[in-house]
């Protein structure tokens, strides 16, 4: 039976293969797993508070307002083309395809770097849960030979998990999200609650750098940045599942904004109570552990353990989401014939209702490139930042386009949807707010990806790891440019050969 949602893919050019089986909860914990805060809060906390000292925690709000931004025009979006591969779709009828494709392309690379990344964030969790899971030397920390070896073990476990799950049915898929993420949320609660109950200091304490490298108050922002940066990525999720969403113009504009705002709130308040809970500012352990150590030190062995045990929880749900994710982005750049291997690519099991080969690729991949963890500990931030810095420089390849639409004085989003409703639309705060998303998303593009030798390479005699990401951002267009060449060359040699016969036979 064809309903008003497969029609309205219709409207598109394509036909309804995903099932629609994503009701508003379903798709708001799309957007808030990718997010996941307990995460990325847990990933790099440690990082952000050794630049910053407990400054940094100031950072977390600008960035919240920004990402704001840009989920406002994303919310539009998402109410307007309610179709897989999200950022490569908005992008190319924005713009141009060749510019969508770009843009499809630099995202669905950095997804799958955030899925490496996102899978190593167990090593900052498992070793303080049990000793037991250092199954590599006995130093856990990831920036030790030892404990980044072991982070690149867990980070392929848990790959082999999610590519399985991601495989079986997308109904599996939703309740393991669901139930993820109504787990982390009650874990989030659960430590801020305990956390401010036992807070040694006040929140005084975050307007000094104390803790931190001396980078003086602006340097430690800029780089304690880094931190919210890297969280409150991924609210588009919802806009990716909109094809198997109930409801996606109405459901899809609404869980984007949700998602990240339940995150950057929650966020925030982990951040400043484990700010004030800590043992202590100044000891080098908080620098170093980070909430791990929060957690085991000020609640206690029993408690904080099993708040950990949460914590694990939502890595492996993050993992999860993140990878789905970019499994559409594939798949929706297979579906226009975009990609290699494309038929296989965009190939859907009209019994499970998933592209199953996307979503094995980018587990390959992603546990590929753990494997730079044995290579240098470093990897670990590397990974980590270039992730953030291609999805940031994605989101302003379409807030990019869209403000030259409003600009030209071009409707924003007309009609309604599925109930009869206007569609989500920002009115005459759309100029306003799609400038300062744009200013915003090249601000941080440029901040994440500086050079930073005290960042990316604090032991010196390391160059390349210093330019990591521009090196990996330059090799990922660069691989897109001779790939569309390849493409275009040969388009051009099977319209020769085809001429030929008929040159021939005139």
């Amino acid at each position: 039976m064809t309903t008003t949602d497969d029609r309205s893919l219709e409207e598109f050019g394509y036909r309804q293969e995903l099932h629609r089986s994503l009701g508003r909860y379903a798709s708001f914990a799309a957007g808030f797993s990718f997010i996941s805060v307990l995460t990325t809060v847990f990933q790099f906390f440690a990082f952000g508070f050794s630049f910053g000292g407990a400054a940094f925690f100031w950072a977390w709000p600008a960035v919240l307002v920004g990402q704001l931004l840009v989920a406002a025009c994303f919310a539009e979006l998402a109410a307007r083309y309610p179709i897989s591969g999200a950022i490569y779709q908005w992008s190319s009828r924005l713009a141009t395809p060749a510019f969508g494709w770009f843009a499809g392309w630099i995202m669905v690379i950095g997804q799958i770097v955030v899925v490496a990344a996102a899978a190593l964030a167990l090593q900052m969790v498992l070793p303080a849960l049990w000793s037991g899971f250092q199954l590599i030397g006995t130093d856990p920390s990831p920036a030790s030979a030892d404990g980044a070896a072991n982070a690149a073990v867990l980070g392929v476990v848990l790959l082999t998990l999610t590519t399985l799950v991601n495989v079986l049915d997308n109904r599996v898929m939703s309740v393991v999200n669901r139930v993820g993420v109504t787990a982390e949320i009650i874990g989030a609660v659960l430590i801020v609650a305990l956390l401010l109950t036992h807070s040694r200091r006040s929140p005084g304490i975050t307007f000094h750098t104390t803790g931190g490298a001396g980078t003086g108050l602006f340097g430690a922002l800029l780089v304690g940045s880094f931190t919210a940066a890297y969280v409150m990525i991924g609210f588009d999720s919802a806009g990716e599942m909109s094809e198997e969403t109930h409801r996606p113009r109405r459901t899809a504009p609404r869980t984007i904004l949700t998602a990240l705002g339940a995150a950057g709130l929650l966020g925030g308040l982990v951040v400043l109570g484990g700010l004030l809970a800590a043992p202590s500012l100044t000891d080098g352990r908080l620098a170093v552990d980070g909430l791990s150590y929060v957690l085991t030190s000020s609640l206690g062995d029993g408690v904080g353990r099993v708040l950990l045990a949460d914590v694990v929880v939502a890595i492996a749900v993050a993992t999860l989401a993140i990878q789905t994710a970019a499994g559409r982005m594939l798949f929706s750049m297979a579906r226009d014939g975009q990609l290699p291997f494309s038929r296989r690519l965009a190939r859907v099991d009209p019994r499970t209702g998933m592209p199953g080969a996307p979503a094995v690729l980018v587990g390959v991949l992603a546990a590929a490139l753990l494997l730079l963890d044995f290579a240098s500990p470093e990897a670990f931030l590397a990974i980590g930042t270039t992730c953030i810095v291609m999805l940031y420089l994605a989101y302003a390849m379409v807030t990019g386009p869209l403000l030259v639409r409003r600009l030209r004085g071009e409707a924003g989003p007309r009609g309604t949807d599925e109930t009869g409703a206007p569609l989500f639309s920002l009115g005459r705060w759309g100029v306003p707010v799609n400038a300062l998303a744009l200013l915003y998303g090249l601000a941080m593009t440029v901040n994440l990806a500086w050079p930073r030798a005290a960042v990316y390479d604090p032991a010196g005699g390391h160059w390349y790891f210093r330019w990591f990401t521009v090196l990996f951002l330059a090799a990922t267009i660069a691989a897109g440019a001779g790939y569309r060449g390849y493409r275009a060359y040969r388009s051009r040699r099977a319209t020769v050969t085809a001429a030929v016969p008929e040159t021939a036979a005139a």
